[in-house]
């Protein structure tokens, strides 16, 4: 009889995808799966390390599952993802109740390795960080079945300063087209709605396999798709976005008018430090060019506060262009000073109690806009794809085109009539509540 596995996925969407390919490798030798550590035979912890608060979770999460292992609950402990590929000889000398590892790159040894666990035999794996992204996989997706993140490139060539992925997952490696369209075409056909492309950066795909920016002629082809209803972009580098792109966003009905562009920073001086490739004014075209061409889009940005070196005038700088670009959806990060990175030998590395005094100013002033883009709904009408029922009331989580699953906010439909996880329904929006907004069905809508 095959063992139960507890799969514990750590860390960002592009991760998540590494567990499901594990899961579907695992599934299709027979394994069985459980969320209850009580039920568990084994168990594999997906890492991440991006920054300290994510280390420091992976970490605790190891040491809670070694825990498990010691008093004998369970029989066997798998370490795969970032933290594995980046620690890999802290983790076998400090954590011995760890029976494998395995690098980032090796994640189709996990069938081997579960087998070998079971007969006792502890073993490590590690891939160059060359090889070719794991393809033709039948994934176990965990996000409900209605969307799915499509992993369409692995690693990352910027190597901007603070950053350590490029050292864990290697350089930029797209997924042949053809690959990319058999997977989602599979995933469609498994009842999934709603297609979020993701990598390290999504915007360079293909020009490591084609010699030139293929993510236009990508999107053109999921879209052919008929059972996908929406396609999101995320992680789409500010300075790679270009006329192909915003004309493939303009022409394709099922592309999200939503774009999550990772900027970090407007001074220009930080930005040199970071190793980001545009400056302020670069930043101030692209967000203009794109409002103008799409004026429905939806900017959603990441800014990095507290970077070594930045002055009080930086910051200022930074609340004023967050002010002035008004972005829809906005998060901060307090700086992680990462070993192993450029930035965590510079000068001027800043204190944390800085760092968290001008992340709340940043996160304030970004309340202000978005509280008051909320506002500004109340009256539309949108399309909306259903998330589940609010459990003994006549009501539904759902999502607009501007909300991106675990990051964004929600449209809450009061309805009694019955709706499926996965509907798309038009609702008219009558009321805004902090980030979230509230609404009616439209056929049901009355003054």
């Amino acid at each position: 009889m095959k063992k139960k596995i507890l799969f514990v996925s750590l860390g960002c969407d592009k991760n998540l995808v590494d567990s499901e390919m594990m899961l579907g490798m695992l599934a299709e030798h027979g394994y069985e799966f459980t969320d209850d550590e009580q039920e568990a035979d084994l168990v594999v912890v997906n890492t991440c390390c991006f920054i300290n608060d994510a280390k420091e979770e992976s970490i605790n999460t190891i040491l809670e599952m070694a825990e498990l292992k010691k008093s004998g609950a369970i029989e066997g402990l798998i370490v795969t993802g970032c933290l594995a590929q980046r620690y890999r000889e802290e983790i076998q000398t400090e954590i011995p109740e760890v029976d494998a590892i395995l690098g980032t790159a090796a994640i189709d040894e996990i069938v081997r390795t579960i087998e070998n666990t079971c007969r006792g035999v502890k073993e490590n794996h590690y891939k160059s960080l060359e090889e070719r992204p794991l393809t033709g996989v039948d994934r176990v997706v965990t996000t409900g079945g209605h969307y799915a993140y499509l992993k369409i490139a692995e690693g990352c060539d910027k190597h901007c300063t603070y950053c350590i992925i490029p050292k864990v997952r290697g350089n930029y490696r797209s997924v042949p087209l053809e690959r990319l369209v058999e997977e989602a075409e599979k995933l469609a056909a498994r009842g999934v709605k709603e297609l979020i492309l993701v990598a390290q950066e999504t915007t360079l795909y293909g020009t490591d396999l084609y010699g030139d920016k293929a993510l236009p002629e990508l999107l053109h082809r999921l879209c052919m798709i008929s059972d996908l209803h929406w396609i999101r972009l995320l992680y789409c580098y500010p300075e790679e976005i270009d006329a192909r792109l915003i004309r493939a966003i303009q022409q394709e009905e099922k592309i999200c008018h939503y774009l999550d562009l990772p900027i970090q920073h407007a001074s220009n001086g930080i930005l040199k430090r970071m190793g980001r490739r545009t400056d302020k004014e670069q930043l101030e075209n692209i967000i203009g060019t794109l409002r103008r061409e799409i004026p429905d889009i939806c900017l959603r940005t990441t800014l990095i506060t507290g970077f070594p070196g930045e002055t009080q005038e930086d910051h200022e700088e930074l609340l004023d262009f967050v002010d002035r670009m008004e972005f829809d959806r906005l998060g901060v990060f307090p700086y992680s000073q990462e070993e192993d990175t450029p930035a965590a030998l510079m000068e001027g590395q800043i204190a944390e109690e800085v760092k968290q005094e001008r992340y709340a100013q940043l996160m304030e002033l970004q309340q202000e806009i978005a509280f008051e883009a909320a506002e500004n709904m109340v009256g539309r009408v949108v399309d909306a794809m259903i998330e589940g029922r609010i459990t003994e009331e006549n009501a539904y989580v759902a999502r607009t085109y501007k909300d991106a699953p675990g990051v964004d906010g929600f449209l809450f439909v009061n309805t009694g009539r019955e709706l499926m996880t996965g509907d798309f329904v038009k609702v008219r929006v009558t009321a805004s509540n902090e980030y979230d907004l509230i609404g009616e069905l439209e056929d049901e809508f009355t003054e």
